[in-house]
């Protein structure tokens, strides 16, 4: 194997999210103004960007393989950037907050896959995304989007990790909502109804890690990864080898996060709505960004996570994978099918966290973006080439058409499907046996629920996929039927929600009268037909405004084609590299990513040995850790069981979906008809969009009007009246003045100037006229004195 030097370029790494940033501010002021509106500029900017992680991602293999520990913090060679920072100094407990680069072999495999992922969803989206009115909008959004992703890979510590992943959040809402500014698209309430719950829903995952972020700094006084996982080791050693309460809590809070990211029950409701934007966007989502940045929250705080917590997590994940991979079965639309399977497979990864397998965990995670990205495109391929029609039912016999479409799509499944030598496999067997060993190691009920559920959903997967891939791929093609010739399968009463029904964002239905059995066109066409109830409510792309159903299918473009081909070799061979261990296929001795990634290489030395001894509950004085040799045995047990498990429950789903969708051995209609009211519970999803609106939306709105009521009609009203009571008292108050104050004082005044009106009078300034009355005057008094 090619050997590389191990010493890493901090700026060459630095340079990965610049590249997308910078891209993202030219193309918003000039973007329109380019040749080809800028699509060409963000495209060679992220295929240099994806050529410098991809020889990074070769170093951390190289380093791997040769077994040297691969983990690289910026700060450590004096290289990063002071936000907060006082004279306390940067150990940890300071206060300070200074962020670097933190790169290790989790981190490099994540960010290859992002920039591999991204670079091909911008490739697939100048063929699908052509003609688009914001078609430079879109680029720029979607080149943001990537940037927050590479910035959040690359933090160093939980606050700008923060910081990226709200930024994430922001873009989602504008890419889910891209439609939504479209005055030609027939769907612009749905989508703008779409980002908005997206946006809304994950904010309380959001506002959960927030407060959690708030108590470990508020304790530790640092949010560096590093230091948190140290000091966490030295708390808990401290405390007799018990989590303390508020450690707990701020593990529970953090988790929360990612259990609205990365769409988890209950939190999960978000998801299947944001297929309301283009394709290309579901694909980034899915595989590379958004959903994946929970999943990888939990590797980088794995430490920090009490037992307690990881309890919680096993159950989240156990019951996501199982309750979402049931609801998949139902669903016709061709991009909720994928919704689901995402969904599902995201509880994969968080229950092999809550089982102790962060490891194979984190690995599901970098196989399912190849494989999930590679679906989601091969989606968009045949909804482009079945003129943006989304409905399996009206689908059929596609292979003919859309051959390329038809391989990539099919090599994607088998790999999510856990067919051994495709990536799938080696990543959810190790799931699998992980569950396996903490049931055998430490049984209880959890351990017990996840190592059931997660097979289940397995062998679930395995048939929901295929049934995908009969239903849209074999027999013969049925667009061109009026509707009422398309196979419903239904028992009871079918709702048919096809790509241009009026069903809103999750919770609409589009109803196409009562039930009528599969009507059987041509060969198999009678196993086609979908099961009853689409409530689905996803997203349809009507970028590009193709007309009705009676254009022939056809192959995408090459922008389109090259992408899937690509993303299909990395399905297949993403997980095992068959030219590095050639004697080990099932990889027995590890895959090249539990070579690169392992306890040591993520946390240390020394807090590799606390979770591992927390994974086994050997933590305190009274604890009685496992012998070694047991452990081992164990292993080994557990994964020899996974793997024939593993096969078991994928052949089983794979060959029950051939029975009824490609044989028709089995009639859907007939099974329908069986478990008719489990199935119409499992086709409304259980009914959780309607139990959210019953019990959070409308107490929420009606509190909201509530709200607005009191502030309309009693704070404004008695902000009016003390307004108009204000105002009565100064027009009193000014009449008053007015008339009462100014008119005694005009009356004074008028008294005043009539007593000198009459006293003018005798002032004639003659002196014979005064001395008359001077002596007219003396007369009198005389004369009063003498009568007196």
């Amino acid at each position: 194997m090619l050997q590389f030097d191990p010493a890493i370029d901090f700026k060459l790494l630095l340079a990965v999210p610049l590249i997308p940033l910078f891209g993202y501010a030219i193309q918003i002021f000039f973007g329109k103004y380019l040749p080809r509106k800028g699509d060409w500029l963000l495209l060679t900017g992220m295929f240099v960007a994806m050529c410098i992680t991809l020889y990074m991602a070769a170093k951390a293999i190289s380093a791997g393989y040769a077994g040297e520990e691969f983990r690289h913090n910026s700060l450590d060679h004096g290289w990063g950037f002071r936000w907060l920072y006082s004279d306390r100094g940067s150990e940890a407990g300071s206060g300070n907050i200074v962020a670097g680069i933190f790169y290790d072999g989790l981190g490099a495999g994540m960010l290859a896959v992002v920039g591999v992922v991204s670079f091909f969803v911008h490739l697939f989206s100048v063929g699908y995304m052509h003609g688009d009115r914001r078609y430079h909008i879109f680029f720029a959004n979607i080149s943001l989007f990537t940037f927050a992703m590479l910035g959040l890979v690359l933090s160093d510590n939980l606050l700008f990790l923060f910081i990226f992943w709200e930024l994430m959040g922001l873009m989602s809402y504008l890419l889910i909502g891209h439609f939504s500014h479209d005055p030609n698209s027939p769907r612009i309430k749905f989508a703008a109804s779409a980002c908005k719950k997206a946006f809304l829903t994950t904010r309380v995952g959001d506002t959960c890690l927030f407060m959690g972020m708030a108590i470990l700094y508020y304790k530790f006084e640092t949010l560096r990864f590093t230091e948190l996982w140290e000091l966490v080791r030295v708390t808990v050693e401290q405390n007799g080898g018990e989590y303390p309460g508020w450690l707990t809590a701020a593990g529970l809070l953090c988790l929360g996060g990612t259990i609205g990211k990365s769409a988890q029950f209950p939190l999960h409701i978000w998801l299947p709505d944001a297929m309301e934007g283009p394709t290309p966007v579901s694909a980034m989502i899915h595989a590379a960004t958004m959903v994946a940045a929970g999943v990888f929250l939990t590797g980088r705080l794995y430490p920090v996570f009490s037992p307690e917590v990881l309890e919680v997590a096993a159950i989240a994940g156990g019951v996501t994978a199982l309750f979402a991979a049931t609801i998949g079965t139902t669903i016709n639309d061709i991009k909720g099918v994928l919704a689901y399977s995402t969904i599902s497979q995201l509880g994969f990864m968080v229950a092999a966290v809550g089982v102790g397998g962060v490891v194979p965990g984190m690995f599901h995670m970098l196989t399912h973006a190849f494989f999930k990205a590679c679906l989601f495109l091969c989606a968009g391929s045949v909804i482009h080439g079945c003129h943006h029609e989304q409905d399996m039912r009206k689908m059929g016999g596609l292979r003919k058409f859309m051959p390329i479409t038809f391989v990539c799509m099919l090599l994607s499944t088998i790999a999510i499907a856990g067919i051994p030598l495709f990536s799938g496999f080696y990543s959810k067997d190790q799931i699998i046996a992980a569950a396996f060993e903490r049931n055998m190691l430490l049984p209880s009920s959890t351990a017990t629920f996840v190592s059931i559920a997660l097979p289940a959903a397995a062998l679930l997967t395995a048939f929901y996929m295929f049934r995908l891939i009969f239903m849209t791929f074999f027999g013969t093609y049925r667009g061109g039927q009026a509707e009422h010739h398309v196979s419903l399968a239904a028992a009871g009463h079918a709702h048919v929600g096809h790509a241009h029904d009026e069903h809103g964002g999750g919770h609409g239905h589009a109803h196409g009268g009562h039930g009528h059995g599969g009507h059987g066109h041509g060969g198999h066409d009678h196993a086609h037909g979908g099961h009853g109830n689409d409530h689905s409510g996803h997203g349809h792309d009507h970028d590009h405004g193709h007309g009705g159903h009676a254009h022939t299918p056809h192959e995408s473009p090459l922008p389109i084609t090259l992408a899937l081909m690509v993303l299909a070799f990395l399905g297949v061979f993403g997980g095992h590299f068959w030219p590095a261990t050639p004697t080990d296929p099932l990889a027995h001795h590890g895959t090249w990513f539990q070579k690169v990634v392992s306890h040591d290489s993520l946390y240390g030395e020394k807090v590799a040995r606390f979770v591992e001894a927390r994974q086994h509950h050997a933590l305190g004085p009274q604890a009685v850790p496992h012998d070694p040799e047991h452990i081992e045995h164990a292993k080994h047990a557990a994964h020899g069981k996974a793997v024939v498990v593993s096969l078991s429950v994928a052949g089983a789903g794979i060959l029950l979906a051939a029975l009824m969708y490609l044989w028709g051995k089995i009639r859907p209609e007939k099974v329908v008809g069986v478990i008719h009211p489990l199935y119409e519970l499992v086709a409304h999803k259980y009914y959780w969009d309607e139990i959210v609106n019953l019990l959070v939306i409308k107490p929420t709105m009606a509190l909201a009007n509530s709200l607005k009521w009191i502030d309309e009609k009693l704070v404004d009203g008695f902000v009016l009246l003390v307004g108009f009571t204000q105002r009565a008292f100064a027009f009193f108050w000014a009449w008053f003045d007015r008339t009462i104050v100014d008119g005694l004082v005009n009356f004074v005044g008028l008294v005043s100037q009539s007593l000198g009106a009459i006293t003018r009078l005798v002032q004639t300034g003659r002196i014979q006229q005064y001395a008359a009355f001077a002596m007219g005057g003396g007369l009198l008094a005389a004369a009063w004195l003498i009568l007196s």
